[in-house]
């Protein structure tokens, strides 16, 4: 059975990423995002499936250095631990590290561009889009953008 790595920031990008459970019947998966009170309870929804970042913010830039330091470390770890044939990411900051980590070791690496950007890059986007062996937009019109992706249409 595969092992499939999903990672996201909290939030929307998370929200995307959890409407491919259907993928966690068919592989042996396990999920990566920050620790919020807002997700706490995918520990119990998916118990010994779920692992979490420091989630931090850019808008208070001190710590989120000492957060950004942490994290990378952390996910070193994890990725170590859980060795995937493939990660799958929505984005943004607390996955680009994983994926470039995955990408080095042999990783297989899908990235699934937000769904609310209609008509520019993010900044995950711009880093993985070079290195992802599947780029996959969620809007038509981003083919324009990213013309080697894959149009994949809503997740929602």
């Amino acid at each position: 059975m595969r092992r499939i790595l999903f990672i996201s920031s909290t939030g929307g990008h998370l929200t995307e990423l959890l409407k491919l459970k259907r993928l966690f019947d068919h592989s042996d998966y396990h999920i990566v995002t920050e620790k919020t009170k807002s997700n706490i309870d995918l520990s119990y929804e998916y118990p010994n499936k779920v692992s979490y970042l420091v989630y931090g913010t850019k808008d208070h830039l001190f710590s989120y250095i000492f957060k950004f330091g942490f994290n990378l470390l952390k996910t070193i770890y994890l990725y170590f631990k859980i060795h995937p044939d493939y990660i799958i990411t929505t984005g943004a900051h607390t996955a680009g590290p994983m994926c470039c980590l995955g990408k080095i070791f042999g990783s297989k690496i899908i990235y699934i561009e937000t769904f609310a950007n209609i008509s520019t890059k993010t900044i995950t986007g711009r880093l993985l889009y070079p290195i992802a062996d599947l780029f996959i937009v969620q809007w038509e019109n981003m083919l324009k953008i990213y013309p080697n992706a894959t149009y994949g249409g809503w997740i929602f």
